[in-house]
Order: structure tokens, then sequence, then C-alpha cells
């Protein structure tokens, strides 16, 4: 689950990460309300589940009343489009007031789980700011990586090693590493799975400020951790992600036109693989899980429905703890109930697949059999391309 930058600040302070005065505003009265709070330049941002704002207009510095409400104009109810967002955009319903801060340098510094080592990694760049996916892909050796070991955590020595490594004054140094041991904190207390400051910025008058903030927690923490629960805002992630994940499925949409529905995560992977071998495009990864009642099944139709681009359904189930005639079952109350009209393709294997294949041929609904996962996929990128 990701959240805003006011709200990732707002939880870093509490951890000691030094960040600048602001304040959110929902209109552009509230803007400028805001900035006379302030007092001074301050600087208009979109907030938006997405980096890359700037480059795309949602920060803008202002120094006026007038700029302040027109940037706010410009914004509010606009979908902004970065290279992280795609074509699509994200609506921008907020903005976050700040006041300005006296950039004299800017650093990079990002906390995430690294799961082939299995240990929090720390990556830090001397060079921060809207450029550094170009920097690390053309100078790598300028990052700098520190594992931290999960039996001691992360101590003081490695924040200051990778204080010195980035450069800074000395005199920086016992701030800046106060701040970094906060944001690992953060990351450790709260679940999360990413914190990022991207830029860290030196400011004229030797301090350390954390200009922007991004953190993405881990959903199946959330239970234990309500107060970061309340932060989600559902307005920018994937409706068809939503609708999928508020009733328990597991789903990440894509952008083809064959909708699947699959039991287990590495079936469901091969069966996306499977398709774009035969020639299509999966429109979605779903997996019901384990114990796939009809019900589920049911659910799963309506989310992959959700979807208008979808133009067949390719059901691939392979039974261990759950059985073929109840899929078999779920395909066919789906059907009827939603009355779909969409070509489906069915493939079972496993525990009562007889049973399950039975109801299927004896439903006397148009629903494809297929007796392998190859199968399967051609006969879905067929149907998908004469609907």
């Amino acid at each position: 689950m990701d959240i805003h930058e006011y709200q990732a600040k707002e939880l870093l302070a509490k951890f000691g990460v030094p960040i600048a005065r602001g304040g959110l505003a929902y209109s552009p009265e509230q803007a400028t309300y805001r900035a006379s709070e302030l007092g001074g330049t301050v600087v208009v941002k979109a907030q938006i589940h997405s980096g890359a704002r700037g480059k795309a207009g949602g920060v803008k510095v202002c120094k006026t009343e007038k700029e302040i409400e027109d940037a706010a104009e410009f914004m509010l109810g606009r979908k902004l489009v970065t290279h992280q967002t795609g074509s699509a955009g994200k609506l921008v319903s907020r903005l976050y007031i700040e006041e300005a801060t006296n950039i004299d340098r800017e650093i990079y510094l990002g906390f995430v789980m690294d799961r082939a080592s299995e240990r929090i990694v720390v990556v830090a760049s001397a060079a921060g700011g809207m450029d550094i996916e170009e920097i690390s892909a053309s100078q790598p050796d300028t990052i700098i990586r520190v594992a931290v070991d999960p039996a001691v955590g992360m101590q003081q020595f490695q924040a200051r090693e990778l204080a010195f490594g980035l450069g800074v004054d000395p005199e920086i140094v016992n701030k800046l590493v106060p701040a970094i041991m906060g944001c690992y904190r953060a990351f450790r207390d709260l679940d999360a799975m990413m914190v990022e400051i991207n830029p860290l910025v030196i400011t004229k008058e030797k301090q350390v400020v954390a200009l922007d903030a991004k953190m993405s927690f881990d959903d199946n923490a959330l239970f234990r951790r309500p107060h970061i629960a309340e932060l989600r805002d559902k307005s920018q992630e994937d409706p068809r992600e939503t609708y999928a994940s508020d009733r328990g499925l597991s789903y990440v949409g894509l952008d083809g036109d064959i909708g699947c529905i699959v039991n287990g995560a590495g079936l469901a992977m091969a069966t996306l693989d499977m398709i774009k071998l035969a020639g299509g495009e999966p429109a979605n990864f779903l997996d019901i899980g384990g114990g796939a009642s009809p019900e589920r099944v049911t659910k799963s139709f309506k989310a992959v429905l959700r979807d208008k681009n979808v133009k067949a359904i390719l059901v691939n189930v392979f039974a261990g703890i759950n059985r073929c005639d109840w899929v078999a079952k779920g395909v066919v109350d789906a059907v009827k109930e939603l009355d779909i009209k969409l070509p489906i393709v069915v493939r079972l294997a496993g525990t009562n697949v007889e049973e399950g294949r039975k109801i299927i041929d004896n439903s006397g609904l148009t629903v494809i059999s297929a007796e392998t996962l190859a199968d399967a996929a051609k006969q879905a990128v067929e149907a998908a391309k004469k609907a």
C-alpha cells in the first residue's frame, strides 16, 4: 500500500526526520490560506501516488497569492501523467503547500526490502533529484548500498559511513545520521516495504531537510497497523485491483484482453506466459487461492469483468486443496448469474477432475473445454481475436 507525500512526512517526522513546514489544501482558497500561514515563498505540490511530479507540472514554486491560486487551479481536478502513472495518469484531489527551502545540495536516500539477501538495504547517492533514474543507469558506481543485519538492526556507525561516503561536510554528518536512523526505525517499526527521500537536501543554512518522501507498506501487515491502513487512498489505485482486494482476491491489472482466473500464484504466472507464447495479451493476474468455493469463483468473474477490455476469459485450475467440481459449479453459476456473453475457456486438472468436466459438459453452456494449458491458452487467444 502506498501513501501520499504529506502522510509519509508526518510519519517520518515522528521518528526524528526533519521536514519543512507545510499544510494540506483541497481548493485554491485553502491553498492561498495555507501559504499565508507559512509566509514567504512556497511550493505547491500535487499529491498523487507517483514520482516525477515535477517534470509533469505537479510541483510549482510560487511567490505571490496569484501564482499560488493559478497553480492550484491548474493542478486540482487534473489527471497528472508521469512516466510512472502511464497514459491514464492519476487524479489530483489534494495539494501540499510547503515553505520553500534554500537548497545547497540534493542527496538521494532509500530503504528497500531486498528479498534475495533477506535484508533491508539502504541505497544512497550523492546526486539526488529528478534525474536519479538516469544517474543510476548511467553511473551505477555512484550508488552506495548498505545491507542491514536483521539480528542487530542498523547501527550508528553504518549511518556515519554512509554520510561520509556521500561526501558531506563533517559538520553535516551529525545532522544527517539522525535522519538516516529515523528512516530506518520508521521502516522497521511500521512494516514498510520502501522508504524513499528524494531529495534529502542540505540547505545553505547547513540544515538537513527531507524535501520529498515516499513510503509503501506490506499489505499483509496492515492488520496490526490500523493507523497506517487508514491512510489508504483508493482514488489513487487501479479500481480493478481495489475491487478485487476488498473481496480477498489477489489481482493485478494488466493491459491485455484475455481475463485469467487461476488458482496458485505460480500457475497464474505460467498461464500468463502461455498466453503470451500463443500470441495473446493477458488482462490480469488473478489467484483465487486455495479454498475456491463456487461463491469465490463468482467473485473472481465479477472482478475480471470489471475490465471492459476483456474479450475472453481463461479459467485454469489445478486442484489439490481445491476440487474441480467446486470450480466447475462456480463457473456455471457465474455464467448464469452474470449472463456472461464472452467466450470462456476452462482447463481443469487434479482432484475430482472428471466430475468437474461433467458439470461443465452437462450445463448446456457454450464453455470451451481444454485438456492442457497450452491448448487452453491457444483457444483463449483465438476466441479473443474472433470476439
